[in-house]
This record gives C-alpha cells, structure tokens and sequence, in this order.
C-alpha cells in the first residue's frame, strides 16, 4: 500500500492533478496553494503508520478524525469531485466537425478494422443527447488519429 502511494505522490500527483490544477488556475488568473504539500506536514504524514493513514478501508482517516472537530461530517464525506474535462459537451459543439469526419462511415467502412454501421450508432446517440458515449467515441476517435499518423497509406 505505502508503495503504491509513494508511486502517486512521485507520478500522478506531479504528472496530473498538479499539472491540472496549474493550468486550470493559469487561464483564469487565479493563484492556488496546496497546503497539503508543505514540506514539513508532507514529512510527518509519511512518517506516520500505515494504520493512521487508513482504517477498516477508510483513507486519510486521521485527517478524517481531525476534520470531523473543526467541519460539518457532510462536506468532508462526499463523492469526489474530479478534474474532467467536458468531451461529452465539445462533441456536441466545438470538435462535433471533427469527430463525425474522423469516424465517418465511409472512413470507418474503408479501414475495415471497426464496425461502420455500429460507430455511427454509438455516435449518432452521443449526438442526439440519448446516451453518452464519450468514452467509446474517445477511445475511436485517439485510435483513428494514431492509425491515420502511422499506419493509413490513403
């Protein structure tokens, strides 16, 4: 457990939610902090035991445990809130254009790796608002660029 979370702190919180974060406050000219990377409270939660950190499957839970004297149990005990970016909304306005010419039916059809009629279904349900199929639309569309780049001769 302790390395897998030396793996986060040393790769996903630098490489991700901190880059994130910087540009998500660079472009709207705000100044973040994040207080829980003070050096020295960095140091003393590493240097806590495992069994401080989580309990009966809950994390953080002497953060918890201190939280719950100072800050109502509703705000601390929620879903997390992610850093997403709106794929969903831009395939139905900004990158609409693009992504129905990248999985067009005839591409999709003259490639012959994916199901033609099956990718206009998924994409036509994406558009309509009947479904969101970000994910899949997503995957299809990185693949298509990839395979355009490297592999399609036309």
């Amino acid at each position: 457990t302790e390395r897998l979370m030396l793996f986060d702190t040393q790769n996903y919180l630098p490489d991700d939610i901190m880059v994130k974060v910087d540009r998500a406050t660079m472009s709207t000219s705000l100044e973040a902090r994040a207080p829980f990377l003070n050096h020295k409270l960095f140091e003393l939660a590493w240097s806590m035991p495992l069994n401080l950190k989580i309990r009966n499957g809950e994390s953080k839970w002497i953060l918890r445990q201190i939280l719950y004297k100072h800050v109502p149990k509703e705000l601390i005990e929620r879903p997390k809130q992610g850093f997403g970016i709106p794929i969903t909304h831009w395939f139905r306005s900004d990158l609409k254009e693009w992504i129905c010419d990248i999985l067009s039916h005839d591409r999709i059809k003259r490639q012959g790796i994916f199901d033609a009629d099956c990718v206009q279904a998924c994409l036509k349900e994406h558009l309509d608002g009947k479904k969101d199929n970000q994910y899949q639309l997503w995957s299809l569309a990185v693949f298509q660029s990839w395979h355009d780049q490297w592999i399609s001769t036309t």
